[in-house]
């Protein structure tokens, strides 16, 4: 795969596979039931999360969530694939959302690597909803 990609964050330090577990643990305990696949063409992970416990941190958006990792060149990156769309008045709960992940997985990756390993947002960090543009 080629680099920006519509990455949303990029981990340095573990692999894919690793990464992908902390993503799918995360998603379990915000009461998300997950889903992980691995595919060796293209070499990729998978994780989906279906929303099955009310939670309201979780905007209605925000119901199913998919993303897929795929290795990069010392660690792994993070594609967000789903939600594409996130409606004007739901945004500011899902930007919410979005920071709490992207904290959490920035928090457990520094911690259980023993400050070896850490997340970080590209310069070019996409989310599909902004068009482009990185959040807030």
């Amino acid at each position: 795969m080629v680099e920006g990609n519509g990455d949303w964050l990029r981990a340095r330090g573990i692999g894919r596979e690793r990464f992908a577990g902390y993503v799918a643990d995360y998603l379990g305990t915000l009461g998300y039931r997950v889903e992980r696949s691995e595919s060796t063409e293209p070499i990729e992970s998978r994780v989906r999360g279906t929303l099955e416990r009310m939670n309201p941190a979780v905007p209605p958006a925000a119901s199913a969530l998919e993303f897929r990792l795929y290795p990069t060149s010392g660690g792994a990156a993070l594609v967000w694939e789903a939600p594409q769309a996130v409606p004007e008045p739901e945004r500011a709960r899902m930007d919410r959302l979005v920071r709490e992940i992207q904290s959490h997985l920035e928090r457990v990756v520094h911690t259980e690597s023993h400050a070896t390993a850490k997340v970080i947002r590209p310069s070019e960090s996409h989310l599909p909803w902004t068009n482009g543009s990185a959040p807030a």
